[in-house]
């Protein structure tokens, strides 16, 4: 049975409301205050609230306010009640997160109009949002088996092979066996962190206060941090040293968690890295513009079509069967959730068999 909690400190209206939705057989509840009607919504968490404007000592806005910033209520339709509906009312109410207003005096039909419609819009919501964590569990159940099985195989064999011969093994092959086999485990290990974190994230978006304490943090000295991540990622590609140009403009503090941005940096690199030949640049450019900090990385490598670049969002492997190089194709998902996730941007301009432009905007 749908809950509808409703706050109104005028009894007649209050009562009024209350007997309409119970012959609708809605299960209903009353607060004749917001301090009463914000202490009921945590406890019951009703599929709907109305709520009036003007009441005395905590007014119909401080309670929307309230419960957008708590986890459990924070998604729940609300409804405001007005005696005056001006575009400045409106606009103050949508910002703080109402679903709908209604004004007064409204009709019986007005009332179960706005309610069933509200209602059906958050069961759609909740249906969609549904399907995309089926969608996310899906992929991962039938990818992350055959994803796992290439290091796997690769730690397998190399270790099978090295109890079996090791007695007639020179030092140099045993040593060249091992540094084989860290390597696939270093990408066995990058591989199940980027799931787990490729999850975390699609299920963020419904968790406010999850989602808070996860980007909680600060980051100083940007061009440090850059210059750190561009030498790691060389170490793998030795060969590209002379390729990778750094035009950094002044040192940068973010209200964005350092260890993120190693992790934007760390796959945007790699792809970078990866997907263009040695001995064509690739470019990483900082500055700053209208209060925002950017980051531009350029490469000139295989590129992306508009079509690939469109569907980033579920799991998306580009060009799994040309290109067989070991990860997963999350690297770029991930980065644009991290930056989206802060309240920044990232863009992407590729032409296929030119290179790729990658731009991230963050807020300073």
């Amino acid at each position: 049975m749908t809950t509808i909690l409703v706050i109104e400190d005028q009894p007649d209206v209050r009562e009024i409301i209350l007997d309409i939705l119970d012959e609708e057989e809605y299960y209903v509840q009353g607060a004749e205050n917001g301090k009463l009607g914000i202490q009921l919504a945590t406890e019951i968490i009703p599929d709907l609230i109305i709520c009036d404007v003007m009441m005395s000592e905590i007014d119909g806005y401080e309670v929307l306010k309230v419960l957008r910033t708590n986890s459990k209520t924070s998604t729940i339709p609300f409804v405001f009640l007005t005696a005056k509906a001006t575009r400045y009312d409106l606009r103050q109410g949508m910002n703080l997160g109402a679903d709908d207003y209604l004004t007064k005096p409204f009709t019986r039909d007005e009332l179960l109009t706005t309610i069933s419609s509200r209602i059906k819009k958050q069961a759609i919501a909740e249906q969609k949002t549904q399907e995309k964590l089926e969608e996310l569990q899906e992929n991962i159940t039938l990818s992350l088996p055959h994803q796992l099985r290439t290091p796997l195989n690769g730690i397998m064999g190399l270790s099978q092979l090295l109890i079996e011969d090791f007695q007639e093994m020179d030092v140099d092959e045993v040593q060249e066996f091992l540094l084989d086999i860290n390597t696939s485990a270093k990408r066995l290990y990058k591989l199940v962190t980027n799931f787990l974190l490729y999850a975390d994230l699609e299920i963020l978006d419904h968790n406010p206060d999850r989602l808070k304490s996860f980007l909680k943090g600060k980051m100083n000295h940007s061009n440090t941090i850059i210059q750190g991540m561009v030498q790691q990622q060389l170490e793998a590609y030795p060969d590209r040293k002379a390729d990778v140009i750094l035009k950094l403009h002044q040192d940068n503090n973010l209200n964005f968690p350092e260890e993120f941005f190693k992790k934007i940096l760390e796959e945007l690199l790699e792809n970078a890295l990866k997907f263009s030949e040695v001995g064509t640049p690739i470019e990483i450019k900082t500055y700053e513009y209208l209060h925002n900090y950017h980051l531009e990385i350029t490469d000139h490598g295989q590129g992306m079509t508009s079509e690939k670049i469109a569907n980033l969002g579920i799991y998306q492997k580009f060009d799994r069967s040309r290109y067989e190089q070991q990860g997963l194709g999350l690297g770029l998902i991930i980065a644009q959730r991290l930056v989206q996730l802060q309240g920044g941007e990232l863009q992407i301009k590729s032409i296929p068999k030119q290179g790729t432009v990658i731009q991230l905007r963050f807020p300073t």
